[in-house]
């Protein structure tokens, strides 16, 4: 039968130190001068010492653990994200406990709650809505927080992002260059940040271009940005007389798009040569969509590292730590959804 488990008490007196030298060495071993650290290491060697590692920072205050909220975990955009902040804390020891807060803020509410009963060291979050106070409290509890593909509007928090009203942009210059002066905005919730800056992002390339916001661009509206409501909007779009209805679409993000693609195919409506089609962020189901989507594409991966980064930073050395609101440009994809000579008359 194995012995007892070698305490840190026996590592001291193996060492010939006291426990507070071997928890330093254990915990902050740059302050502990080589020949002694150098001690105490051969006596956890010798003797076989294997350090509670999660006891040892419940003791310091948190575990070696970091919190990710994401809006839909059905969305690849959202699991790209989500491996890169897997590679960042991977790398440095961390665990993610990963949630889902399906766009409802009382959902988000709990997830934070049941992450700060788990003593999580911080949280990466794209949040419900621009003013979340639950996150405020929780920062000032000792937890770190970092948004994630959205603003920070406070210089005490580090926030990654893209530049949506950029994208929006990018996409409605696309469309009018090809000649399009009916497009459909598809896009929801509008209590989503992304959702409003994507879409006055193509205002913004409409005015740009001398043309009316109100005669050209006509917003529907969806519940959520998923397939399904990108099914029902492209529906409503098709419902309105030909001589009026939109001859692009630019949809606020992939899954509406490819919604979108599936209802014109059902309803015998050529794409692009019918109405053209632009998504957002990119997935990897757009370029390997029945019609080749054009996208607006975003660093999905490196949104996830920086994020994930940003906290690791903060947390080895907070009294040094710069808070940064990092935004990265986005950039579009042209694929045959939207590659034509011109607008059909």
């Amino acid at each position: 039968m194995p012995g007892p488990a070698v305490s840190i008490r026996d590592v001291a007196s193996q060492a010939g130190v006291s426990v507070g030298t071997v928890s330093n060495v254990l915990n902050r071993p740059d302050i502990v001068a080589a020949s002694t650290r150098n001690r105490v290491l051969a006596a956890i060697s010798e003797l076989g010492f294997v350090p509670n590692d999660a006891a040892r920072q419940l003791r310091r205050g948190r575990g070696r653990t970091l919190g990710l909220v994401v809006l839909d975990v059905a969305n690849p955009f959202f699991t790209d994200v989500a491996k890169g902040v897997e590679d960042a804390t991977g790398a440095a020891g961390m665990a993610v406990i990963f949630c889902n807060s399906d766009g409802d803020p009382a959902k988000e509410s709990r997830y934070l709650d049941l992450l700060e009963e788990q003593r999580v060291q911080g949280v990466l979050i794209t949040p419900v809505d621009d003013a979340n106070e639950r996150l405020v409290r929780l920062r000032d509890r000792g937890v770190l927080v970092v948004l994630l593909d959205r603003r920070s509007t406070r210089p005490d928090v580090c926030s990654v992002a893209v530049d949506d009203r950029l994208g929006g942009e990018l996409a409605m210059r696309h469309l009018v260059e090809a000649g399009h002066r009916r497009i459909a905005f598809v896009g929801g919730p509008w209590r989503l940040a992304q959702v409003r800056d994507r879409y006055h992002g193509a205002g913004h390339a409409l005015r740009e271009a001398g043309l009316a916001e109100e005669e050209t661009l006509r917003r529907f509206d969806t519940p959520s940005p998923t397939v399904a409501a990108g099914r029902d909007a492209a529906s409503r779009i098709l419902g309105l007389p030909r001589s009026t209805r939109a001859t692009a679409v630019f949809c606020a993000n992939d899954l509406l798009a490819l919604g979108v693609l599936q209802e014109l195919t059902r309803q015998q409506v050529r794409v692009p040569e019918d109405i053209a089609l632009v998504g957002y962020d990119d997935i990897d189901f757009a370029a390997a969509a029945a019609v080749p989507l054009s996208s607006v594409r975003q660093p999905r991966q490196r949104l996830g590292q920086t994020a994930a980064q940003l906290m690791l930073d903060e947390a080895n050395d907070p009294a040094n730590h710069e808070h940064k609101q990092v935004v990265f440009e986005p950039e579009l994809v042209v694929r045959e959804s939207s590659r034509y000579s011109r607008a059909p008359g």
